[in-house]
C-alpha cells in the first residue's frame, strides 16, 4: 500500500485557522434580552426547547463540524495531494522515445503504430507531474535528439510530443547515453526512461551511470521485408542480382522487379517464423540502369511495415576494373591477366600514364602511391607516419593471426607461408602504437604486424612489411585466393560490378562537381543544401526516410540516390529480452509506468459538496406545525 503525498506540505500551516474559527463560533454576539407581558403563546416554543435542547446543541454543532470540514479540505487541497505510482519518480527525468523504423509498426486491430503506443504513455506521464518534477524528451533513432530542455510546462512537452516522428533508421542507443549523460552533469539525474518497441541494439558500449526503466511496448502485427539487394557483374551486360527476404511470422507473397519501371520479373516466397530467402534475378543491361524491388504479401495478409516493401538498386554502366600494377611485379600481372572484367595498366611497350585514375594500384614504390586510385596495395613500402615504429629485419618469420573477416584476407590459409627480411616493431611499439597512428592491424607475424589497413576519406590502403617476392606467399594457394579478394574488393569500392544498395542514415560520399553547391530534396519533401570539397565529393546528406533523394543545381538536376532500410533487426520485428552495459544489464519493467496521480481536484469538488450541504443546513427554512412545535421545511 502506498500512502498519499503532498507536494506543497508547507501549506499545512494554514490549519491553524481552525483557531480563530471555534474562537469565533463561541465568543459570537448574543441576543438582547427582551421582557413582555405573556408567555402563552411562546409555551410550545419553550416545551419544545426543553425536550430538544440537546438536539437543538447538537444542530447548532453541526454547523461548526461542517465548516470546520470544508476549511481542512481547502487547506487539503492546496497542499496539492497526490497517489504515489508503483515507480520511482525523479525530480529530473530524462525520457527517451525510440523513434526508429520498427516503431512504425501498426497493429492490426487498432491500427495504431508502436510510436502512437508511446506517445500515448509520455503524454500521460506529461499529464500528472507534480509541481515539483520536470522531463526532458530525447528521440532516440541512429543518433539522438534533445527536443526539449529539463521542463514542467506541459504544453511544452505536449507540443514536442506531437512533433515526433518515425525515421526509417536503424536504431541505436550509445548516443541517446551520452547525451542523457551529458545533462546528468548539469542537474540531479538518477534514473531515466526508455520507451521502445524492443528492436534495439541487444548489446550496448556504454557504462550507465543512472538507472533505467525499460518500458518494452507490445508487440505489432505479422511483418515482412527486404533486408538485402544487391549485384554482382558476371560478363560485359550480365547482372546477378541477389535479394533476402525475412519474416516475423508465417509469411508468404511475391517479389517483383524492375527496370526502369518495367517489370521484367517476378518469384513467390514462403516464410516461417524468423525465416530467411534468398531470391536471384538475372539483369542484362550494358548502361547504367535503376531498379526497384516491391514485395507484395499474398492472400490479402496483414504487413505491419511498409518501409522494407520497397528497395532500390542504381546500376552503373558496366566497365573493366581499371588496376595498375608495377611492371615488374609479375606474379600480380600474371594473377590479374587471369581475372575476367580487369584492364592492366600499364600496357606493354606503352609508358605508365600517372594523371590518369585508376581503381586499383598494386605497386612496390612508395612514390606510386600518388596515384589516384579508390584502393591502394602497396607491397613491401612502409607508411612514412610509421617509419618511426619499425626496424628492418633478416629474420625469418611466419604468419600467427589474420583476420578472416576482413574481405582481403577472407578464405586465406597463410600459417605454411614463410617471410624473409620483414620489418619489425623498435623495442617497446605495440598494436596501439599503430592504432593510433590510423592503421589496423589485419594480419601478424611472430615478430609483429605483417599486413597494415588505413582507410581515410578517399581511397582504401593497405601495406606489407614484407615484399612478396621475399617470401612463399607467392607459390601458395592464398596467393591468387589474396589477388581475387583485392579484385573484388575493388569493385565494390568504385562501384563497379559488386553493387550494394544504399541504406539510409548517413549517405555515402558523391563525386560531382568541386566547390559547387547542390540542393538535395528528400522523399519526404524536406531540403538540405551542401557543398562540394576540392575533391568534388559532397558528403553529409542525412537520408532519414526511405525514397530517393535528388540532387540538383539551380540549373537541373545531377543525380539521385535511393535510400533503403535493409535491415534485418527492424524488418522481423523480434525484440530483445535485456539490454547488456558494460556493467549492467537492463531487462524489461514488469509493469506500465506511471506516474503520480494528483487528487487535488477531487478534494476540492469534495470541500465544495460540504460547502452547498452546510448552506443548506443553515439556509433551510423552519415553520410551526399543527402542534405547536418548530418544524423544518425543506426548500
Amino acid at each position: 500500500m502506498s500512502w498519499p503525498g503532498f507536494s506543497t506540505i508547507a501549506n499545512a500551516w494554514w490549519l491553524l485557522l481552525l483557531v480563530p474559527l471555534l474562537v469565533f463560533y463561541f465568543l459570537k454576539l448574543k441576543r438582547p434580552r427582551v421582557e413582555i407581558s405573556s408567555l402563552v403563546l411562546w409555551q410550545a416554543v419553550v416545551n419544545d426547547q426543553r425536550v430538544n435542547s440537546p438536539f437543538q446543541k447538537f444542530r447548532r454543532n453541526i454547523l461548526l463540524w461542517l465548516q470546520m470540514a470544508v476549511l481542512i479540505l481547502l487547506i487539503v487541497a492546496a497542499m496539492q495531494p497526490f497517489v504515489p505510482s508503483t515507480a520511482e519518480q525523479a525530480n529530473y527525468q530524462p525520457v527517451l522515445i525510440d523513434c526508429s523504423a520498427s516503431m512504425a509498426a501498426t497493429d492490426r486491430v487498432t491500427g495504431k503504430t508502436r510510436l502512437d503506443l508511446a506517445k500515448e504513455r509520455v503524454s500521460d506521464l506529461v499529464d500528472r507531474l507534480n509541481p515539483d518534477q520536470r522531463i526532458s524528451l530525447i528521440a532516440v533513432h541512429s543518433s539522438a535528439d534533445r527536443l526539449t530542455e529539463f521542463t514542467g510546462n506541459r504544453r511544452i512537452l505536449h507540443d514536442a510530443l506531437a512533433a515526433i516522428s518515425v525515421r526509417d533508421v536503424r536504431s541505436k542507443l550509445e548516443n541517446a547515453f551520452r547525451l542523457t549523460q551529458a545533462l546528468a552533469k548539469t542537474v540531479p539525474v538518477e534514473s531515466s526512461v526508455l520507451f521502445s518497441d524492443g528492436n534495439i541494439p541487444g548489446k550496448v558500449r556504454f557504462a550507465l551511470p543512472f538507472r533505467v526503466n525499460y518500458q518494452q511496448l507490445p508487440a505489432a502485427g505479422p511483418n515482412a521485408g527486404i533486408t538485402a539487394f544487391n549485384a554482382r557483374l558476371t560478363s560485359s551486360q550480365d547482372w546477378h542480382v541477389f535479394l533476402r527476404v525475412e519474416s516475423s511470422a508465417d509469411f508468404s507473397g511475391q517479389i517483383v522487379l524492375l527496370q526502369d519501371g518495367q517489370r521484367i520479373g517476378e518469384q513467390p516466397f514462403v516464410l516461417g517464423i524468423g525465416e530467411s530467402q534468398r531470391i536471384v534475378f538475372r539483369v542484362t543491361s550494358e548502361l547504367s540502369t535503376a531498379l526497384e524491388a516491391r514485395l507484395n504479401p499474398g492472400n490479402a495478409q496483414f504487413d505491419s511495415l511498409p518501409a522494407d516493401n520497397v528497395a532500390w538498386l542504381d546500376l552503373p554502366p558496366a566497365r573493366p576494373l581499371r588496376v595498375y600494377a608495377s611492371p615488374h611485379l609479375d606474379s600480380y600481372r600474371r594473377a590479374l591477366a587471369a581475372t575476367p572484367g580487369v584492364d592492366l595498366f600499364p600496357k606493354p611497350k606503352q609508358p605508365a600514364q600517372r594523371s590518369v585514375p585508376y581503381d586499383l594500384v598494386i605497386s612496390d614504390k612508395s612514390i606510386d602511391a600518388g596515384l589516384i586510385a579508390a584502393v591502394h596495395f602497396l607491397v613491401g613500402v612502409t607508411p612514412h607516419d610509421t617509419e618511426s615504429l619499425v626496424q628492418p629485419s633478416s629474420a625469418i618469420t611466419n604468419f600467427l593471426d589474420w583476420d578472416q573477416t576482413t574481405p582481403l584476407l577472407r578464405h586465406t590459409q597463410l600459417l605454411d607461408v614463410e617471410i624473409a627480411d620483414a620489418d619489425q616493431p623498435v623495442a617497446g611499439v605495440d598494436v596501439g602504437d599503430f592504432e593510433e597512428a590510423g592503421y589496423s592491424v589485419i594480419a601478424s607475424g611472430t615478430n609483429g604486424p605483417l599486413i597494415l589497413r588505413k582507410r581515410s576519406s578517399s581511397r582504401l590502403a593497405f601495406h606489407t612489411l614484407f615484399h612478396t617476392s621475399r617470401s612463399t606467399l607467392e607459390f601458395r594457394v592464398a596467393f591468387p585466393v589474396l589477388v581475387a579478394n583485392l579484385v573484388q574488393l575493388t569493385r565494390q569500392e568504385a562501384s563497379i560490378g559488386d553493387i550494394a544498395s544504399v541504406q539510409t542514415g548517413i549517405l555515402p560520399a558523391i563525386k560531382l562537381n568541386a566547390g559547387a553547391t547542390y540542393e538535395i530534396n528528400g522523399p519526404d519533401d524536406t531540403l538540405q543544401k551542401v557543398v562540394a570539397d576540392e575533391a568534388g565529393n559532397v558528403r553529409g546528406i542525412t537520408a532519414s526516410q526511405v525514397g530517393r533523394y535528388r540532387i540538383s543545381t539551380k540549373a537541373a538536376e545531377q543525380r539521385s540516390v535511393a535510400a533503403n532500410l535493409l535491415s534485418s533487426a527492424e524488418s522481423t520485428l523480434i525484440p530483445v529480452s535485456s539490454i547488456e552495459f558494460d556493467e549492467q544489464t537492463v531487462t524489461p519493467a514488469s509493469e506500465v509506468l506511471t506516474s503520480d496521480r494528483p487528487v487535488w481536484s477531487i478534494v476540492t469538488l469534495l470541500a465544495f459538496g460540504l460547502l452547498l450541504v452546510e448552506w443548506w443546513f443553515f439556509q433551510r427554512p423552519r415553520t410551526l406545525n399543527p402542534n405547536g412545535n418548530i418544524a423544518s421545511k425543506s426548500p
